[in-house]
């Protein structure tokens, strides 16, 4: 089918109720920039799910984090976004206005020359991501050990894609006539993660649940090509690739064998899901002069009203949010998910998206 069909199908489905989830922050941010929910047909529903690093981070992170920066020999190093979530007391960034020594940064790597520049201090980044980013944080380490750089640390919040997936695909809704139905009927698989992983990752997970996932790139004629087709193949466990020229089924090996060196597999704490088995990566036992604390990060803390864990898991949509537009928004950010540029919350207010009406 051409593209003017595919779109004609979308809009004017009116088949059974399909969910479908994309579980990558920059799909999050495509499928809001692109206005696509405004074209689709009432049975077919968007859920963003665990796929945004900030939002999925526990509160215990970042309370290390600051906890770290006041201690006068360290500088902790950050990505913008992860500044402004609240920790259990405060964010980062007003820890930062009390004299907690927090610096931003575009890329991990620009740590490097901060730490062999300031040899008086420990110079920690906060390592958070998915596959994607790990190899980064990889790369730094083994620059760090070429320069002969030892006054540098990372806190990790790695977390891996298939676990998680797998337990959202345990999960089940009430359906408008009061009985169960699935979760998730597909997933736009995530065309980051797949790129570094290789779709391979999600193959198991759709035999074992009988739920479809298509790779796709980040642009709106691909995306909804993507929806296109998981409507179609709702039911069956297959993984189909729209993203071929990135994408394959092995993933980049190379990174892969960087991240294997410095990293092993754990038990993850997510955001609303609690402790899920071998869903985060740790830096092996001969690294651990690198780390900076990582392990045992394990409470959360949510402000009061929101619903972000809910959000994260496709349980809710951020307009059931009691919180959204009413005294959550970009300026003022009351959970993880209106922080981030690929937040649910975020992306679902700059697209125009209204709370929806509390009985």
């Amino acid at each position: 089918m051409n593209d003017s069909q595919i779109l004609d199908f979308l809009k004017n489905y009116d088949g059974p109720e399909v969910r479908i989830m994309e579980i990558c922050g920059s799909h999050t941010a495509a499928i809001a920039k692109s206005g696509i929910r405004s074209v689709l047909s009432p049975q077919i529903h968007m859920i963003s799910g665990p796929g945004c690093p900030v939002c999925v981070t526990v509160t215990a992170y970042i309370d290390k984090l600051i906890e770290l920066a006041m201690e006068p020999e360290n500088v902790v190093v950050t990505f913008g976004d992860l500044i402004r979530v609240p920790g259990s007391v405060r964010s980062m960034g007003e820890a930062k206005a009390l004299g907690a020594r927090i610096e931003m940064a575009y890329s991990p790597l620009d740590m490097l020359d901060m730490a062999e520049k300031d040899a008086e201090h420990t110079y920690i980044f906060a390592a958070v991501g998915f596959e994607t980013t790990t190899p980064v944080y990889a790369m730094l380490l083994s620059n760090a050990e070429e320069r002969g750089i030892s006054n540098i640390k990372i806190l990790t919040s790695l977390k891996t894609m298939p676990a998680v997936v797998d337990w959202v695909s345990s999960g089940t809704v009430l359906a408008e006539d009061g009985s169960e139905r699935p979760a998730v009927d597909g997933y736009i698989a995530p065309g980051h993660v797949c790129a570094v992983s290789g779709y391979q990752i999600f193959e198991h997970i759709a035999e074992k649940h009988a739920v479809p996932f298509v790779a796709s790139n980040f642009e709106a004629k691909q995306i909804l090509a993507a929806i296109f087709a998981l409507v179609k193949l709702k039911g069956r466990g297959v993984v189909k690739n729209l993203y071929g020229d990135v994408v394959t089924r092995e993933g980049n090996l190379s990174a892969r064998a960087q991240v294997s060196k410095y990293f092993e597999a754990g038990d993850g704490i997510w955001r609303g899901m609690g402790t899920i088995a071998g869903s985060a990566m740790y830096l092996r036992p001969e690294y651990e002069r690198f780390d900076a604390g990582s392990r045992g990060l394990d409470t959360d803390h949510e402000s009061n009203g929101c619903h972000c864990s809910k959000i994260i898991t496709g349980e809710e949509d951020s307009t059931q949010c009691p919180l959204f537009r009413r005294v959550c928004t970009p300026e003022h950010p009351k959970g993880a998910c209106m922080v981030s540029q690929e937040g649910a919350c975020f992306n679902r207010f700059i697209s125009g998206a209204q709370p929806r009406s509390r009985a």
